[in-house]
This record gives structure tokens, sequence and C-alpha cells, in this order.
């Protein structure tokens, strides 16, 4: 833009017409405008904190995937490594296929945030203490809106595609790794075995005898929690991957689900696991509907449509309603 126009304030950035349906469909209304931003340079916390926050996490996860090998239960996580710092190498084989499932999770939102121009910081790990897996997980902070339909489905999906891609590789590794024992020596935290889960053990180790039950390996571990995590983010609940996915291929029944899924999670917190009372109160108050986006009509096309079905399907067999059990 020529910075002599008459009409260029100094300082102010160049305002455009979006031009597109929306805006020739209705006429009669004022019309949207959007800022064209200067490029920004990247700021070293940009940068710094997103590794800073992964180094953290990579100690964390390590520490916990070394605990799991701890068989003094009187010995808490802090003396564990008090005693044996050595020990952390343990915890390579859980940590590196945790942290492997989540940094493809994430940069599957990243890269396709970056093909659609959609500002986004690089992922942000939240470490988390080593009694159990060592981290709360990760989340990429959104430095604009998501104005695309298709921008939405795409950036939405490709996290829980990636990641579940990932934890299935994975899964095959850790059962391959992982012991059959009798049921009466399996003891402490019990995992829940969704649809996935009981045919990759089928496939993979053949029908179980009577009686007989399967240790998960760390990388087994590890990556059933991948699963878990990846049915988590497909919940199609607010702003949550699957509350992107739905709203990008069903508009605004998007909410309707929502407002169907959230007793749902309330009556699994009654007689399941007690942890879905948290995601039903987070939905609450963060909302279940999802932000409306500047072209609602516009066609997703067959592909992403197919695709959209194939992460429903993902949610449906890595789903597990009582996730957790103490035995």
């Amino acid at each position: 833009m020529d910075e002599n126009r008459p009409d260029r304030l100094k300082g102010v950035p160049p305002i455009e017409m979006i031009n597109g349906p929306y805006a020739s469909s209705h006429p009669r209304r004022f019309p949207i405008l959007t800022v064209v931003e200067e490029p920004v340079e990247p700021r070293v916390v940009d940068w710094a904190l997103p590794i800073a926050l992964f180094l953290i996490t990579g100690f964390t996860t390590l520490w916990a995937g070394a605990y799991q090998t701890n068989t003094n239960l009187s010995l808490g996580a802090w003396q564990f490594l008090l005693n044996n710092p050595a020990a952390l190498l343990k915890g390579v084989p859980f940590a590196a296929t945790l942290l492997g499932i989540l940094v493809t999770h994430e940069f599957g939102h990243y890269i396709l945030s970056r093909i659609h121009r959609v500002p986004a910081s690089l992922p942000l790990f939240i470490p988390g203490p080593p009694h159990f897996i060592g981290t709360f997980g990760a989340i990429i902070r959104m430095r604009g809106p998501i104005l695309s339909r298709k921008a939405l489905f795409d950036i939405g999906v490709a996290g829980p595609i990636a990641g579940f891609v990932v934890a299935v590789v994975t899964l095959v590794i850790g059962l391959r790794l992982s012991k059959v024992v009798v049921n009466e020596a399996t003891y402490g935290l019990h995992l829940g075995e969704p649809l996935l889960l009981q045919f990759m053990s089928w496939l993979v180790m053949g029908p179980l005898p009577d009686g007989y039950d399967v240790v998960l390996h760390p990388v087994g571990f590890a990556a059933w929690f991948g699963l878990f995590v990846t049915s988590l983010n497909l919940i199609p609940i607010g702003q949550l991957d699957g509350g992107h996915v739905a709203y990008a291929l069903w508009g605004r029944r998007q909410r309707t689900m929502a407002l169907a899924i959230v007793p749902t999670l309330i009556v699994l917190g009654f007689f399941g696991w007690p942890g879905w009372f948290l995601w039903a109160g987070m939905a609450s108050m963060l909302g279940v509907g999802h932000p409306p986006v500047l072209d609602p009509e516009a066609a997703l096309g067959r592909t992403r449509i197919w695709v959209g079905w194939g992460a429903l399907a993902i949610f449906v067999l890595t789903f597990a309603p009582i996730p957790f059990s103490v035995h």
C-alpha cells in the first residue's frame, strides 16, 4: 500500500475489506473489516519458554517413568530420586513414548496453523508431579481467531489423528514387551480397556486364558495414555479438538451434541470414574458451544467429511468409560 496516499493514516495499519460469500450475501449490513498486521519479529520468550517447559516436562516424565519401577511402596518419589539418581534411566522408555505422542499431537495443530496462516505459539508443555505420568499435557495458544471453516477443521483434527497414529504404533510395540500374569498377581491401579486396546491386545497377544491379565510395559502404558488423551481431546465440547471438528462438520448442532454429553459425563462420574465430574464442570464453565466462524456455509469437501467421520470413529475406539480403577 502506498504510504503517500491521503487516506493512509500514519502509524495505523492498512485496512482491507473482506470480499467473500458472507459479505456479498449481506449487502445492506455494515462492511466487515480486518486489520492487516505488519510482520512481527519473534521474541526470545516465544521460543525460550516452550523449550524451557519442554525440558522440565522431559525431566518430570522421566522421573515418573523411573518411579513406576519402584517396588518399595513406602518410598516417596523425592526420596526415590535422592537414593538412586541413576534410576532415571529406567524412565526413558515411558518418557520417550509419551512425549513422542504429545509432541506429534501438538505439532499436528501447529503445522496446520502455519499452513492456514493462523498465528499460534509453539507447544507449551505443562510439567506435573512424578507420582503418575509427570505431565498435565500441552497446549498451543492461538494468537488470532480461526475464521475459516476449513482451517478450523484442519487445525482441530490434525493433532488427534497425528497423535493417534503414533500411539497405535507404540501400543503394538508395548504389547509385545508386556507380560501375561495370573490375575491374583496384579494389584494397584488398573487401566480401562477401550475397544481399540482390546482388539490390539487380541491381535498381538492372542486370546487370554481365564484368570490371566496383561501387565503393560512402560511403552505400552505411555501408548495407553496417548489413546486416553486422544479420546479426551475428541469430546465434542466447546473448544476442545472434538468441538472444533464437530462445529466444522455440523455447525450449531455441535452445541446440541455437547449439551447431551455433559449429563452423560456426570452419570459416568457417579457410576464409574469420578474424574468425569471435573470434565463436566470444566465444560460448564468454559462453555459447551463453539464460537462461530466467518464462513459457516463453506463446503468442506468429501475428503474432509470422511476424515471427520474417521475422527469420530477414533473417539469411539479410544474412549474408556472407566479409565482408572484401583484394586
